[in-house]
This record gives C-alpha cells, structure tokens and sequence, in this order.
C-alpha cells in the first residue's frame, strides 16, 4: 500500500502560535491510497467546478472566509493525472463529510463509490442544508455506499465499520459535531494507522494538554459547529487516543503543519 497526502485546495494563510511555525497557507488535506487492487481517494478537496466557477459552486460568505486560491493545478483530478492515472482510475472515495472543501471534487469522479454516514448524506440531501452543503457537488449522482454505527465493530473503542468493498485496512470512524454525520477515515499501512479526522478538529496543538487553540481557526470551527458539546467530546477522545496509542497518527483536514510533517 502507497499512500500519497495532497493538497487539494490551499485557502488563507495564518500565523501558527509558537516558535519557528511562521506563515503557511490553510490547505485542503487528503489522501491518495494505492492498494493492490484499488485506488482510494480519502476526501476529494475542491474540484474544477469550483476553479472553474466559484460564484456559481461556492457560497460567497465562505469564500470571503476561507480565501481559496482556486489553483487547477491542485485540485485532487489533476494531481491524480500527474501521478499517471485518471480520474477512472478511482474506484472508491471515503469521505470525512459533505462540507464543499472536502466534497467539491466529487464531479470529478463519477464512477467511484462514494462513501458517507448516512447522517450526513440525509441532512446534506434536505432542502434547508442547501446553505451549508453545495448539491451541485452530487448533481450528477453518485454511486452513495452510507454507514450507521453499529455495535461489535470496534477500533480503539470507536465504534467503526469497514468501508464496503475494501478490506479491513480502511476504517470509517464517527467522529460526530462538527456536523451531523462526520467521519474519521483510518487506513493501516503496515504495523500503524492513520486517522484523518477531517474536521474534527482544526489545528495540531488542540491535541495537546492544555489544548491550545488557533485564534483564527477556533473561530471558525465554532462558527461551522453542529453540535458544541459533541464537538468537544471528540476532541477529548481523539486527544485520548493519541496519548495512549502512538501506532495511530492523527492530522485534520486543514491545518498546513500536520501536511507538512506527513511530508
């Protein structure tokens, strides 16, 4: 198994909050997984509708927000391609959840099995999320494979499931509050996992103790917040989880540090 981390969608840049962190640019964290029989896309980032035209895929309140750079080049299509497949080649996307930066790409993909908890897709799906979720994303129909938790599937005391068509190295992990239906994704690669919690979570340093906040990406990820307390209980177990199992490494969707470090 080979698994390539891509930015697929860099946003406003930000200080980090200690010694030596300087600027980066916000990014839009995913992976690419090369297994023996599939190619996997964990979240899709923003796709070429999105570049191609913003006023008409993007709200405008968020835009001012997040500031895309709006980059072809880095939309997850075209960075697939210049690794030497394409878009076809996909055959499965696991998805954290339905909010555009991480599911803008989808139209790219149209044959791939979409992933999602079913949560997630049924609020996404519902006329009065139109001002969170963007339906242009899923216009063209997606091949949707949905999850609900259930009992005896446990992943370090998460209750997980193994995602329909791929094998037990990839796990779905509900990682509920930021949004109704918000997933982690965990790919093994050898003796360790790796857990994109997505949004879960918005910079490195929440893990620690005492967690220690982004001032500016607090803000919005209070502002984005489906449920506080759900939220912060996450967030508790995922910095519990990161204490007690140093197999597992944890990163998010968008903070530039965590990409840096994954290299």
């Amino acid at each position: 198994m080979k698994i390539h981390h891509l930015n697929c969608g860099s946003m406003a840049t930000i200080e980090g909050t200690y010694p030596g962190a300087g600027a980066a640019p916000t990014v839009n964290h995913c992976l690419l997984v090369e297994t023996d029989d599939d190619l996997v896309l964990v979240d899709t980032g923003l796709g070429l509708a999105n570049v191609r035209d913003p006023e008409g895929t993007l709200e405008a309140d968020w835009v001012r927000f997040a500031q895309p750079v709006l980059d072809e080049a880095e939309t997850a299509v075209r960075q697939i391609e210049r690794l030497g497949y394409s878009a076809g080649d996909i055959g499965h996307i696991l998805l954290t959840h339905l909010d555009v930066d991480h599911s803008g790409g989808l139209p790219d993909f149209p044959d791939a099995a979409v992933h999602v908890h079913a949560a997630e897709l049924e609020v996404a799906l519902a006329e009065a999320a139109a001002a969170r979720y963007r339906p242009a994303d899923w216009a063209h129909g997606p091949r949707w494979v949905t999850y609900e938790p259930r009992p005896g599937t446990d992943w370090f005391g998460f209750t997980a499931a193994v995602p329909e068509g791929l094998g037990p190295d990839f796990r779905l992990v509900p990682l509920r509050g930021h949004t109704p239906g918000h997933l982690g994704v965990a790919v093994r690669q050898d003796d360790r996992w790796l857990l994109h919690c997505g949004d879960a979570y918005y910079y490195h340093r929440e893990l620690q103790l005492p967690p220690e906040p982004h001032p500016i990406l607090d803000v919005l990820q209070q502002t984005a917040e489906f449920d506080r307390d759900l939220r912060l209980g996450t967030q508790a177990r995922l910095r519990e989880l990161g204490a007690t199992h140093p197999e597992i490494t944890l990163f998010n969707a968008h903070d530039p540090w965590h990409l840096a470090a994954m290299g």
